[in-house]
């Protein structure tokens, strides 16, 4: 096949699926490498429009299988119906030298077959505060500078949500949100009550609740509501850069995709001082490939993109591609959401739900926000939810078998409504990853280590949550209260961020205000791996307005032929 391109991209997910749209549009002959297999929207959605009783185990996966793979099975949303969008555990080790949960998908579309699909904009404060109050380094952007292109990937792939008015969480472009249930309704009023500037609102979610014509053009349609997601879905209700991005791009007749593609490193060119390409090694046949461009974009997500600078090595760059100050790999992140409390509440026994709302709601992030007057750095957001369980059967003392107890099964039984944090986290130098020494991968790739460990910032943040989640509950009526800290290790939030940080300053950050290596201009990182902070928000949008603005930027440079 051809191996010379304007530009590649390396990963296929989220945020690869959006340069490529972005390059193919302005004209880029444009390469998209995916490590994992080929997935076609609908085509390659096995389960989605399966029901319980089709599935062999009912959902459930085997006593085996579990015992096979006891990493991956913790991902949320994992089981029998989506586990053909996941890795298995034997086919892609990494060292732990810490505990770390990598979760990691590998096919066309990567992650975003699978995402939460929370789509919150980052408040000014979330820029501002790290460099602010001394926790991270400055950004070398703002607000300000994303708001546009925020607007410009919330109108192409749909987001549901309401004009809100929140501080800690912009509005922004919107289709109509999914309603508060009963529950939801009063949850937000009481907590509004009680707490002025608490904030309980529609989920903000890429789900087309009512399609634009840009949308339609896509060939995708109305979410259906059956929050059966993480199959696949094949109305094309939920953006997935399968669905959306990807086919965008293939129509401009600028695109190739090439799945099996196990990127081994990028190649340095000594006498430009320039990435002169990308070394392949198909996943199948082991086959070594060159690949050539004039502009590469990292988008592997986040911990695969620092691996392939880190293994990216030359004279210029012993230590790997752009790495001078020793700092790749370091300042891993991730979110803190280990606390979830949870309550029956009393009543609204004539009331019922419709459908299935596949958009939580959000409790906008009340902490620390444009100040610090609390006992740790950053703010979290709460996701929350109200629902009704399905009757137990008959009152104790009655038989639980026969006709009527069948009839009790199919009754409604008691309201509940839970919370759960997704808490900000400390830049660290000591939370960070890099190549093990001596063991290797199946194509030969040094495998990752990972050292990324809980700080007393995070137990603080989790007490907190705790105590407020307990207090708004019980104001809202909740009864029979029930918390838990999982203790789960970093990485089963699965948003992994850093290694690869933006910065102003050379010495302290790999990446410049356009997501270009500082010390090699025509290579950008605009995945996770770039975030300076995590913030609070869910990361996602972020990298997908990160990655088309900077595509804009590479264009520009690239006609001017500085790149």
């Amino acid at each position: 096949m051809q191996t010379n391109f304007d530009a590649i991209v390396i990963g296929s997910g989220i945020s690869g699926g959006w340069a490529a749209k972005e390059l193919c549009e302005q004209g880029l002959k444009t390469l998209v490498l995916e490590r994992g297999r080929n997935v076609e929207h609908n085509k390659d959605y096995p389960t989605a429009l399966m029901q319980p009783w089709d599935f062999k185990h009912r959902g459930r996966m085997t006593k085996a299988h579990l015992d096979a793979n006891p990493l991956i099975t913790k991902a949320a949303g994992y089981g029998e119906d989506t586990a053909h969008f996941f890795v298995e555990d034997a086919d892609h080790p990494y060292v732990q030298q810490k505990p770390f949960d990598w979760i990691r998908g590998y096919q066309v579309g990567g992650k975003s077959l699978i995402w939460g699909r929370a789509c919150q904009r980052w408040s000014q404060s979330e820029f501002e505060s790290p460099g602010k109050y001394g926790y991270g380094i400055e950004w070398p952007i703002g607000y300000e500078d994303m708001a546009p292109w925020y607007s410009h990937v919330e109108k192409f792939i749909g987001v549901c949500g309401k004009q809100d008015g929140v501080a800690s969480m912009p509005d922004g472009e919107y289709l109509p949100p999914f309603d508060f249930n009963c529950v939801e309704q009063h949850m937000a009023d009481t907590i509004r009550q009680h707490w002025p500037d608490r904030h309980l609102v529609q989920g903000r979610w890429a789900q087309l609740s009512e399609p634009t014509q840009l949308q339609l053009d896509q060939g995708r349609g109305r979410c259906q509501r059956r929050n059966l997601c993480m199959r696949g879905c094949p109305y094309g209700g939920y953006f997935s850069s399968v669905t959306s991005t990807l086919p965008w791009a293939q129509k401009t007749g600028k695109l190739t995709v090439r799945p099996h593609s196990v990127v081994h490193s990028i190649v340095y060119d000594e006498k430009t001082g320039r990435a002169s390409g990308v070394k392949v090694i198909d996943a199948n046949t082991k086959e070594e490939t060159l690949f050539t461009a004039r502009i590469i974009f990292v988008n592997a997500s986040a911990l695969n993109s620092v691996l392939v600078l880190l293994n990216s090595k030359s004279e210029r760059f012993p230590n790997g591609l752009g790495n001078d100050n020793g700092l790749l790999g370091k300042y891993v992140g991730y979110h803190n959401y280990r606390g979830y409390s949870n309550g029956r509440i009393p009543g609204f026994e004539d009331k019922y739900i419709s459908g299935r709302n596949p958009a939580e709601c959000i409790l906008a992030n009340y902490r620390n926000h444009g100040k610090h007057d609390m006992p740790f750095y950053g703010g979290y957001t709460i996701f929350s939810g109200a629902y009704r369980v399905r009757q137990e059967g008959l009152p104790e003392g009655q038989m639980q078998l026969g006709a009527a107890y069948k009839e009790a099964l199919g009754l409604p039984g008691s309201w509940y409504a839970y919370m759960y944090m997704q808490g900000e986290v400390v830049p660290r130098e000591q939370n960070r990853v890099y190549l093990h020494p001596t063991e290797k991968d199946q194509w030969g790739i040094p495998l990752l280590v990972t050292e990324v460990g809980y700080t007393e910032n995070e137990e603080l943040m989790l007490q907190d949550f705790l105590t407020e989640s307990k207090a708004m509950l019980e104001k809202v009526g909740a009864v029979d209260i029930y918390q838990h800290d999982s203790k789960q290790a970093p990485g089963l939030d699965i948003h992994e961020q850093g290694g690869a940080r933006m910065g102003k300053d050379p010495k302290t950050s790999l990446l410049n205000a356009h997501n270009q290596l500082h010390a090699c201009p025509n290579v950008f990182v605009t995945d996770g791996a770039c975030m300076t902070s995590t913030g609070n928000q869910s990361p996602s949008i972020l990298y997908m307005a990160l990655t088309a603005r900077a595509a804009g930027f590479a264009v520009e440079q690239f006609k001017e032929g500085k790149l």
